[in-house]
């Protein structure tokens, strides 16, 4: 007998077995490849979603970390006298609220991505990952407008451009690999416990004053400076830091970050393919 055609979809001849995967298992590169085309029908689904019957639309993409970083110059730079390691505290906190806006957002987002596709995940079959996986990717609009934004404000406060800048994309990576790891465990334990939903905006919250957005790690003793690059957001808004103003990269904190950021990456992917299989009934 013949074997069965296989099928054609998204332009490549693919023949998919469906079967149960037990235990532990890792990503699959190939299958997620073959569904490319959907990660980006969603991720451009998630923009346009974002700013849909909105009266200043991307523009938000502007304000949001604007808005915060005069409020925080304000309060910290002139209010309560916060160090800013020698550069106009305006500029010194933008630089970080760049990669935490990103970051923040993102894990928001995609922790309930899942349960906000329950009418998806419920009926049709594909890789369940590239949800929170389009959550993550529809942020890099309002990152990018918001790096050119600061770009300008470094120029008008006198701050000059370096080849520091080429560095930047590389940190951008690492923020994305964390952002997807918490993120998409986020969203495997939002479809299970629902406590989820409540607690992840306090979790960011509580984060965003154990990173060092609104002061410098040098701040912080020297002896306990170990401890806040166990938070991988550290070494990466330190370097989104020296990346942008023109300072020595502290190659030993982004070394730790890296590291955590991208086993947060590993663990938080490897937890995601594990409890997938029971999204459908559960969600």
């Amino acid at each position: 007998m013949n074997p069965a055609p296989q099928e054609q979809y998204f332009g490549h001849q693919h023949l998919t077995v469906i079967e149960p995967a037990r235990g532990w298992r890792m990503l699959d590169w190939r299958e997620l490849w073959a569904y490319r085309e959907l990660l980006w029908v969603l991720t451009t689904r998630d923009i346009k979603v974002r700013y849909k019957q909105t009266v200043l639309g991307a523009g938000w993409a502007i304000l949001r970390p604007f808005i915060t970083m005069v409020i925080f110059s304000v309060v910290f730079g002139r209010l309560a006298r916060m160090p800013s390691d020698g550069l106009p505290y305006p500029v010194f906190v933008y630089a970080a609220l760049l990669p935490w806006t990103y970051f923040s957002t993102a894990i928001a987002t995609s922790g309930q991505s899942l349960v906000g596709s329950a009418h998806l995940v419920s009926k049709v079959y594909f890789p369940r990952l590239i949800i929170p996986l389009s959550s993550v990717g529809a942020g890099l609009v309002d990152l990018l407008i918001s790096t050119g934004i600061l770009l300008l404000l470094m120029l008008y406060y006198g701050v000059g451009w370096s080849w520091n800048l080429l560095a930047a994309p590389l940190l951008l990576l690492f923020v994305i690999f964390t952002a997807l790891g918490v993120g998409t465990l986020l969203s495997a334990l939002t479809v299970a416990y629902r406590d989820f939903t409540h607690l992840t905006p306090f979790m960011v919250q509580i984060w965003m004053f154990i990173t060092p957005v609104i002061f410098p790690v040098s701040l912080v003793p020297e002896r306990w400076q170990w401890l806040l690059y166990l938070n991988p957001m550290t070494g990466l808004v330190e370097g989104f830091r020296s990346a942008f103003l023109d300072r020595p990269f502290d190659l030993t904190g982004l070394g730790i970050s890296f590291a955590i950021a991208i086993l947060l990456f590993l663990l938080g992917v490897a937890y995601f393919e594990k409890v997938e299989r029971r999204f459908a009934d559960i969600i």
